[in-house]
């Protein structure tokens, strides 16, 4: 058939006289060799289609089973290569829009945004029954992860979170080596990162940017407070500002957390305890930037007892900050991957792995021969990579006929212990004026243990940082 007009999936049927129907049940052997039936081809719309945006789509066309068929991205600069790459999927740029106009073309759909905006867009899509796979972190806030969550089992759809590294064979790996006992009961875990890569610890900018033509700002700014347009925010410093981003924890606290969270089966934290490196704004005076994300932190969380497991305290640590290295490490021997990685303490042995779960390895490393544990777990085709998919062909396959790797019941409640050690960190910021000294602040929130009761999703010790379970969206803006 030859048209100069585009022609959509629903006025093809109808010009061609059928129903949807039957339309979407021609089987494979009727349309012939090298044809996919519609019922076998997912239609994807990706909302933030740039960057990250860029590459996850990319991926869910390369499993040869999605097509592209709608983009959306606030900013026509980031869209450039989607858009030249898939130039029949129609380009908005509100989602809202989209997602009211072609709702009935859309099986699923992608969210690639800054983090403050994840939540509403993913919901829109649940709520219209559309499958969604959503970048880490999942959420910006506590309260939006639990939503979510729900949300998953109340519309019946297939959901997946971004963070590659639990398709991987790695974790799985380490799964089998704890499983058979190799490392004993584990007690402690250490986590660390070389993020933040970005502006964190300084002064929202006093200069207002001229917002390029290409950009819509305020779709960008969604649910944040309103303000001005600044330079160099956009496309990739806002992780360092709390309206937007959540810091180096939420950038990769869901792939380095990952491994231990699933290994050991961890649920939610009791406790969390924090530090904070501090900036100097001159010599003697230490700076006070609450909207910015620290330079570095300590980060201790508690988790309890699980089937006769002991507690396990999970140390994250990121600004270049590390643990102690393992005294049964060689000394030129890597730990982790370089910059980042895990370590989990057993009260047998030792095991590390990097980011994502790769190079998944026992300490000491020579242990690693004679650990012929046999498979036990399932591996996901072409591991990490395999990601993308295996949420494809699960969202084929309909809810609940197809395992994923990161579905939102384990990636809600991994993404709300992420985002505890935000809180602790964010808590550090709180301060009350001294009475009867000018300029002088108490800081409560520093040097105390805050204690966490999960399932109602509340610090029961200092009601301050409850703040930050959950934020006030910009007027105009709900999680409906």
């Amino acid at each position: 058939m030859k048209s100069d007009k585009k022609v959509s999936r629903r006025n093809f049927i109808k010009s061609a006289g059928v129903g949807a129907a039957a339309f979407t049940i021609v089987p494979r052997f009727v349309l012939g060799k090298g044809y996919r039936a519609p019922s076998d081809t997912l239609y994807v719309a990706g909302i933030g289609v740039g960057g990250k945006g860029e590459s996850d789509i990319a991926n869910f066309a390369k499993s040869g089973k999605a097509q592209i068929a709608f983009l959306c991205d606030v900013d026509d600069r980031r869209a450039a290569k989607s858009v030249a790459a898939f130039p029949q999927a129609k380009y908005y740029k509100d989602y809202r829009k989209m997602l009211e106009k072609e709702h009935k073309h859309i099986d699923a759909v992608s969210v690639s945004t800054p983090d403050h905006n994840h939540a509403v867009q993913a919901l829109a899509a649940m709520q219209l029954k559309k499958h969604v796979y959503v970048q880490k972190p999942l959420t910006h806030d506590i309260y939006e992860a639990r939503i979510l969550t729900e949300a998953a089992k109340k519309y019946k759809v297939v959901t997946q979170m971004g963070n590659q590294g639990a398709s991987g064979d790695g974790v799985r790996q380490l799964m089998e080596w704890y499983n058979a006992g190799l490392i004993g009961d584990v007690h402690t875990v250490y986590c660390w990162t070389d993020r933040p890569v970005w502006p964190q610890g300084i002064p929202w900018s006093t200069q207002k940017g001229v917002v390029p033509k290409e950009l819509d700002w305020d779709l960008w700014l969604g649910t944040a407070p309103y303000k001005d347009y600044v330079e160099k925010l956009v496309p990739f410093n806002w992780r360092g500002w709390w309206d937007y981003g959540t810091g180096a924890l939420g950038d990769m606290g869901c792939h380095i957390i990952e491994p231990p969270f699933r290994v050991l089966n961890l649920k939610y934290p009791t406790d969390v305890t924090a530090s904070v490196g501090s900036v100097y704004v001159d010599e003697f005076k230490r700076g006070y930037f609450p909207e910015s994300g620290p330079p570095s932190s300590y980060i201790v969380l508690t988790f309890p007892e699980r089937n006769g497991k002991p507690p396990v305290k999970l140390h994250w640590m990121d600004g270049g900050i590390q643990p102690q290295r393992p005294e049964e490490l060689g000394p030129n021997e890597k730990m982790g991957d370089g910059g980042n990685g895990v370590i989990f303490v057993g009260t047998k042995g030792k095991m590390m792995c990097g980011t994502y779960g790769i190079l998944p390895s026992l300490i000491p490393t020579s242990r690693n021969a004679e650990a012929n544990v046999p498979q036990t777990i399932k591996r996901v085709p072409m591991g990490a990579e395999g990601h993308y998919a295996q949420w494809v062909e699960a969202c084929l396959a309909g809810y609940g006929k197809m395992e994923v790797s990161s579905p939102f019941e384990i990636a809600g409640p991994l993404t709300e212990t992420v985002l505890m050690g935000n809180l602790a960190i964010r808590s550090q910021d709180i301060r009350k004026p001294i009475p009867d000294q000018p300029n002088r602040f108490d800081y409560p929130g520093r040097n105390i243990k805050l204690l966490w009761d999960g399932e109602n999703m509340k610090i029961t010790n200092f009601d301050e940082a409850n703040q930050f379970v959950k934020r006030e969206y910009r007027e105009g803006w709900k999680l409906a």
